[in-house]
């Protein structure tokens, strides 16, 4: 049986084929796109060299959902992440991200609780649990990859305002209203 703590390696072999050292058999960019949103880490590394590849493929699962219109970065957001690895902001941008995400992982997990709290006989949302375990994967990735970059950057202060948290949290909660409406809609 996997372990499921533990990353699954894959090997990229000099065909460029994708070998699950698990399953021993070879895996697609799907594959892995599939593991991950299952809620399992992934470890990609090229056979002959041991470089660790993981990042390249993750860039390229996304760069693939994003072209084949499955937006999830807005385009202001691509162009800041663009623009980030041109300024001094390189060392500062990983860590905000992490952050941001940590925040959303954690308002999300605390919405789906207060709404299991507040009637616990209401059906579960279609598709819910499945988009919470691929944003924990992505999220996951996210902060994994993006390495020590800015490891100087210790965060949001203690002069932040509560107002700003309030209000990132009043954002959350609007996009996760609409994403409940819009699963309200597919279900329909």
């Amino acid at each position: 049986m996997a372990d499921k703590e533990k990353p699954l390696l894959i090997k990229r072999y000099a065909s460029r084929r994708l070998y699950n050292t698990e399953t021993s058999d070879y895996v697609t960019l799907e594959d892995i796109s599939g593991f991950i949103r299952d809620g399992r880490d992934v470890q990609i590394v090229d056979l002959k060299s041991g470089d660790d590849l993981t990042r390249q493929y993750l860039l390229q699962i996304v760069a693939e959902h994003e072209s084949r219109g499955e937006s999830v970065l807005p385009i202001n957001v691509l162009t800041d992440l663009v623009r980030s690895y041109t300024t001094q902001a390189t060392s500062v941008v990983p860590q905000f991200l992490a952050a941001s995400f940590e925040v959303f992982r954690d308002s999300q997990s605390k919405w789906a609780d207060s709404m299991n709290q507040m009637n616990p006989m209401m059906p579960k949302i279609p598709g819910l649990e499945a988009m919470q375990a691929q944003q924990e994967a992505f999220l996951k990735a996210m902060a994994g990859n993006m390495g020590n970059m800015g490891a100087n950057w210790s965060g949001p202060g203690k002069d932040d305002s509560d107002a700003e948290s309030e209000e990132d949290l009043a954002a959350i909660k609007k996009q996760l209203a609409e994403l409940q409406q819009k699963l309200s809609k597919m279900d329909k």
